[in-house]
């Protein structure tokens, strides 16, 4: 029986998100099916894999100078070597580093290995330091990978220069749209639940409570525009968590500025809300992005590599550079002021992410495994 290996740095925000279609597809085509990467759940015994045959629990470090990584390679090397994989498919940076140094003898007798570069951390507008650090290795490690997978066109740009066995594009790790276009919610209930007034104009941004993120820039927006009527929603948990409360509070706004922390319901959410805001220094193409989008919601987000993959500045929203405090204020009011054209960029919005949808995903990523 043919055997394919996905090895990823976490299992719950990485393996679980992304990638049980892709394990289920093998399964019905008749692989047995492996996973590698670290069992993040809170209690270990929630970690149940779909259509994974065998889990193997391996203690990766995100940070790339720890030296637990050098144990993680030599039992990472131990179990490649052993199992005699067809396929290799690698995921997160310092995962997939290890693992493509790890195959390297057995892709000398047939194994193929895949690597998807979910945003690399070198990119336009990076810290020089991002690129001295991380281009030199990619570029190298791609001598080592038969297919890189690139999510987005300025990484797709990029890796094309490299020498990888073949560079290939596909748009994103795909999200069911129907998943968040089909919802109905109790608007008016649902935003009583979460102690939003009825009649207020609602802003969200999804994601971890980080630097990157960016969330203390809608916040400073938000001073900026002096009205009691907007009030603004964050998903998420994080480091941030404290920082982003304490400048609400200096700014007047702990009232209008709402942390709700990790939601399960955040498909609901989005259903009752007017605007979203995306405001990161960094992403690869984000899902909480296309989400909104397919909930049908008008976008302003910073104007930075993935989110201009998904958003069409004037059509689906606006595009606003990361830290120009002003320019969200103003997107933000416009829209708050036009109500016909946040239904039509809401509606061009849910037509434009169909091309990302999940099924057209998985036709273009299946085609490069039956291509090897």
């Amino acid at each position: 029986m043919k055997k394919v290996l996905f090895v990823a740095s976490v299992v719950k925000t990485h393996i679980m998100t992304f990638h049980v279609p892709y394990l289920k597809w093998f399964k019905e085509h008749g692989f047995e099916t492996h996973v590698c990467a670290r069992n993040d759940y809170d209690d270990p015994t929630d970690c149940v894999i779909p259509f994974c045959d065998k889990f193997f629990d391996f203690p990766f470090e995100r940070s790339p100078f720890k030296i637990a990584n050098l144990m993680v390679y030599k039992h990472l090397k131990h179990l490649i070597e052993t199992n005699k994989y067809d396929i290799i498919h690698c995921h997160t940076p310092v995962a997939s580093v290890l693992t493509r140094l790890a195959a390297r003898k057995v892709r000398k007798t047939g194994t193929k290995v895949l690597y998807t570069a979910h945003g690399f951390h070198f990119y336009k507008g990076a810290p020089l330091l991002n690129w001295l650090l991380y281009y030199p290795v990619e570029r190298w490690m791609a001598r080592y990978t038969d297919v890189l997978i690139t999510i987005n066109q300025e990484d797709y740009e990029i890796a094309k220069t490299f020498k990888a066995g073949k560079i290939e594009y596909v748009p994103g790790v795909g999200i069911d749209t129907q998943k968040f276009s089909k919802v109905v919610v109790d608007k008016i209930a649902k935003r009583k639940e979460l102690g939003v007034p009825a009649d207020a104009f609602l802003l969200l941004s999804v994601g971890e409570l980080n630097k990157n993120k960016n969330h203390e820039t809608i916040i400073k927006a938000l001073a900026k525009l002096k009205n009691p009527k907007i009030f603004y929603l964050i998903c998420g948990r994080g480091s941030y968590e404290n920082k982003l409360k304490d400048l609400s509070k200096k700014l007047g706004l702990e009232n209008q500025v709402i942390l709700l922390g990790y939601r399960s319901d955040v498909a609901e959410i989005y259903r009752i809300v007017d605007l979203f805001l995306f405001p990161s220094h960094r992403e690869g193409l984000p899902v909480s992005l296309m989400e909104a989008m397919a909930s049908g919601i008008p976008i302003v987000c910073s104007d930075i590599r993935g989110n201009k993959d998904l958003i069409n500045n004037d059509y689906g929203g606006y595009l606003v550079k990361p830290n120009d405090i002003n320019g969200f204020t103003m997107a933000i009011k416009r829209l708050y002021q036009d109500a016909t054209l946040r239904v039509e960029m809401a509606r061009y919005n849910q037509e434009k992410i169909w091309e990302f949808d999940l099924e057209n995903i998985k036709e273009l990523t299946q085609e490069i495994y039956l291509n090897l």
